[in-house]
């Protein structure tokens, strides 16, 4: 970029009648000339001395149109008079695949705008100085950023449309099976109860019986498990606090790993989305702690600070991997991404100076009112 400022001070001299340009500068001149990318040159009065034919294509006119002309008929001026080449692009701020680049408008013959980044540097030449500007039309390049944004927000909506759905038939089918299922075996269990008063006289009747209502036993307690893990009752009927209370005794039951619950049931007064979400959150990192960590401690931390909620969980098991962070088949990872970013909020997942790993999450939140 440097050269190519030098090559626009040098080209100044030539074109503006100061002498025969010499060899140097004819061979600079010719290399401007049959660049690819458009390039021209302005005075610090914001007038183009120097104009390429890629530039003359870029705006639909020819170089020599362009020579002599203001800097504002081919790039949008900025606002106020008397503005200096520089201030064409860094009006609209630093933004480009270098860190040279600078956002701004172009105006083609026809009267189009566009979009364009413009890499910029200024030389001196006898007590001036020039401004050599390389321009690239990045219009398609943002219609595709556009495209792949809006398609990369039907894909977000999509998934927490489909959680939601989710969300639905869990509580559904949790609900039938409490409800209908457990109702059943409550009951089956209440007549084994009466069959034992009546036909209980025997040894081997007593046994019958007494293995009749394990197997009930069990598989009413199947049956709440299941259902806990569907949707957790506690959830509707307690609030989160109390959801995560039920969620952390069965962990500590099911996989003997020690987990401390850090929260105040005031501070966790939700609305239902916000519930369910922190409730699935948790859930599967508990879930991931289970199946990879080896884990011998678990700590959850969750509490309110200017609006938001703070949630950290930490175990002390064998960490994760950065390249673990990314695979696509890390689908517990990606589905509570996925349920922070629908809240508005970041997270963030690794490790710190301590074994284990540790998850960060940050959610704004407002209190749920009744």
């Amino acid at each position: 970029m440097l050269a190519l400022g030098f090559l626009g001070g040098r080209l100044l001299g030539g074109a503006n009648g100061n002498g025969a340009a010499d060899a140097p500068a004819h061979h600079s001149r010719r290399i401007v000339h049959t660049a690819g990318e458009a390039i021209i040159a302005a005075d610090e009065g914001s007038r183009i001395v120097l104009a390429n034919p890629a530039a003359a294509r870029m705006f639909g006119v020819t170089a020599q149109e362009m020579e002599g002309s203001p800097l504002s008929r081919f790039i949008q001026a900025p606002h106020g008079a008397d503005a200096g080449p520089l201030d064409y692009f860094q009006a609209d701020g630093r933004a480009g695949r270098r860190g040279t680049d600078y956002a701004g408008t172009g105006l083609r013959a026809g009267g189009e705008r566009f979009a364009i980044e413009g890499s910029i540097v200024d030389t001196a030449q006898d007590g001036r100085t020039v401004y050599t500007i390389i321009l690239r039309d990045v219009s398609e390049r943002q219609r595709v950023q556009s495209k792949l944004a809006r398609s990369h927000d039907q894909l977000r909506q999509l998934s927490s449309a489909l959680q939601t759905i989710r969300e639905e038939e869990r509580t559904h089918i949790a609900r039938e099976l409490h409800d209908d299922l457990g109702q059943l075996l409550a009951s089956l269990r209440m007549d084994l109860s009466l069959l034992t008063e009546a036909c209980g006289n025997t040894p081997e009747a007593m046994r019958l019986i007494d293995g009749m209502d394990g197997n009930l036993l069990t598989a009413i307690n199947s049956l709440r498990r299941i259902a806990t893990n569907l949707r957790p009752r506690a959830l509707d009927e307690g609030g989160l606090y109390f959801a995560l209370r039920g969620l952390r005794d069965d962990f500590v039951e099911r996989h003997g790993i020690a987990c401390v619950l850090l929260a105040d049931e005031a501070e966790l007064r939700l609305d239902d989305q916000a519930s369910t979400a922190i409730f699935r959150i948790v859930q599967e990192a508990l879930t991931n702690i289970a199946r990879h960590a080896h884990a011998s401690q678990v700590t959850m931390n969750l509490y309110r600070l200017n609006g938001e909620l703070l949630i950290t969980i930490r175990d002390d098991g064998r960490g994760i991997r950065e390249e673990d962070l990314e695979k696509a088949e890390s689908l517990g990872l990606v589905g509570m991404r996925e349920r922070v970013w629908a809240l508005q909020g970041e997270i963030t997942i690794g490790t710190d100076d301590t074994p284990g790993t540790r998850i960060d999450i940050v959610l704004p939140v407002r209190e749920h009112t009744v």
